[in-house]
């Protein structure tokens, strides 16, 4: 995990190092940069995970001809290292399988790779490729102006002239100067590994072989993400989806005579703090916690909007008590697993069975949240983990997660009186966690870790109701609450002149 930025057009080195300085939260551990040519300058700044001690980037290839700066783990690295023959390669970095592969068969290659990812590359000739992995896992953002283009892992790297131009990078696409913006592959795979028959009725017995391979996809994805140099904590909120992933690394490194550690936060006696707790004495885990007040929460939104950069709501009152969770958590481990992406997989939200009762519209409903999750509660895990120099991992997006799970009948999704949101991924896991935690009511993060309760109203006392009225149309669409304005004027003195509307999601309701 890193910060990566770039410039394509007129090479301004200057501006590239301070775009580089404004990421080195990303990246603590080193820092580089290369001028490829009279038109590309490429920066990085490293978070060491894969190869620590021989990892640095840019990275290179033989002759030197190309060079590559990126963010993201590729989790299939080994295997495809495999395939080439004769390939020289200087370093075991992951990444570095990624140059090889672009520089050797050419950035539609791109699509062998499985991972989370960010990719910037030039070469001696010319040749210039950005590219984002499908999900739009990890972040990347561009501004252009006219020939000229400048790239960035974060808004905030841009120079003040650049914000207004500043658009995220879409996921999925490459861009090259010749072909220009290229999708290479979507977000929900067009592939199924396997399409099981719908149930007649909600009632219908789920097949005993839908639940061992939905257990075993996940089981695969989480035990591919345990990748690394470095050790891997979790994310432990104590709902469903965190708990599941938690009691998988658990028993990864129990056969490898290790111990997991994980990391829960809250207020005190709050629902979550409560329920990781109980997670993690049952699957025998090394737990921390950060309890936090009213008072920690309202001091840190400043600087939280300004680190996740979006002023949406939602966003902000869950990444408050993730800021403060991935601090502690950084002060043990470099990388964390979170369950973020069950709940758009397996239909965790409400609003889901309440507004999409028919499986045909809940299935389509879950491809677009999926499809919008990179400017939204991916951009809020990575901003909330980077900032203090951690890596933050997705296994229930892994995209064969991705295709297995909305593969599955959405029939067997669809929450009611007696049947209880994710049955279905709850069902696959019996016997994993006690009963009254496999079976716990969802709550949202931000609810559920007590942010909410002491957020929205302090927040919302700060603004009148004459200043929303005033403020609201600044943007479309309009601002739609007091809460979501105060937040907006925080974001607003951080990224003077950004176009929001281009580069900032929002969620359907604040």
């Amino acid at each position: 995990m890193c910060g990566i930025a770039a410039n394509y057009g007129d090479v301004d080195r200057a501006a590239g190092e301070r775009m580089l300085e404004r990421l080195a939260h990303r990246g603590p551990d080193d820092t580089g940069s290369v001028t490829v040519s009279d038109r590309a300058w490429l920066g990085h700044t490293r978070l060491s995970i894969v190869d620590v001690e021989g990892g640095q980037q840019p990275l290179s290839t033989e002759e030197p001809e190309m060079w590559l700066v990126g963010n993201g783990e590729i989790y299939n690295h080994e295997d495809v290292r495999q395939t080439f023959d004769g390939r020289i390669f200087s370093t075991r970095s992951d990444n570095e399988v990624a140059l090889h592969l672009i520089s050797e068969r050419g950035v539609g290659a791109i699509d062998e790779l499985s991972g989370m990812y960010a990719f910037l590359a030039a070469s001696t000739d010319g040749r210039f490729i950005a590219a984002r992995d499908p999900v739009g896992i990890k972040p990347l953002y561009w501004a252009r102006r006219g020939d000229d283009i400048r790239f960035a892992s974060e808004m905030r790297a841009f120079d003040a002239e650049w914000l207004p131009l500043v658009e995220f990078f879409p996921p999925g696409h490459y861009w090259t100067p010749d072909e220009g913006l290229v999708r290479f592959e979507h977000a929900v795979p067009a592939g199924a590994l396997k399409r099981y028959p719908g149930p007649d009725s909600p009632d219908t017995p789920m097949p005993d072989d839908m639940l061992r391979e939905t257990r075993e996809v996940l089981v695969s994805s989480v035990d591919r993400q345990m990748m690394g140099d470095v050790d891997v904590g979790v994310f432990l909120s104590g709902g469903l989806d965190s708990s599941l992933v938690a009691a998988i690394a658990a028993d990864y490194l129990r056969a490898r005579g290790k111990r997991l550690q994980t990391f829960a936060v809250g207020t005190e006696h709050s629902g979550d703090l409560l329920a990781a707790r109980a997670v993690a004495e049952h699957i025998g885990s090394e737990h921390r916690e950060r309890i936090y007040t009213a008072t920690d929460a309202r001091e840190s939104v400043p600087e939280v909007v300004r680190v996740i950069e979006s002023f949406d709501p939602s966003l902000v009152r869950s990444a408050v008590p993730n800021y403060m969770l991935a601090e502690l958590a950084a002060q043990h481990v470099k990388v964390v697993l979170t369950g973020e992406g069950a709940d758009e997989i397996f239909a965790g939200y409400p609003y889901y069975h309440r507004d999409f009762p028919e499986p045909g519209d809940l299935h389509d409903e879950l491809v677009r949240t999926i499809e919008g999750l990179h400017n939204l509660n991916l951009q809020r895990t990575d901003r909330v983990s980077m900032a203090h120099g951690l890596e933050a991992r997705v296994p229930f997006l892994d995209r064969e997660v991705i295709a297995f799970g909305l593969h599955l009948p959405a029939g067997w999704k669809v929450a009611g009186p007696d049947h209880p949101e994710k049955r279905l991924l709850r069902q696959a896991f019996d016997g994993w966690l006690p009963e009254e935690l496999l079976w716990r009511t969802k709550e949202e993060f931000g609810t559920g870790s007590g942010a909410q309760e002491v957020l929205t109203g302090a927040v919302e006392a700060e603004i009148t109701d004459e200043e929303l009225a005033a403020e609201r149309d600044q943007l479309d669409p309009p601002i739609r609450s007091k809460e979501e304005l105060a937040y907006y004027r925080i974001l607003k003195l951080a990224l003077p002149g950004l176009a929001a509307g281009e580069a900032i999601g929002r969620f359907a309701s604040p």
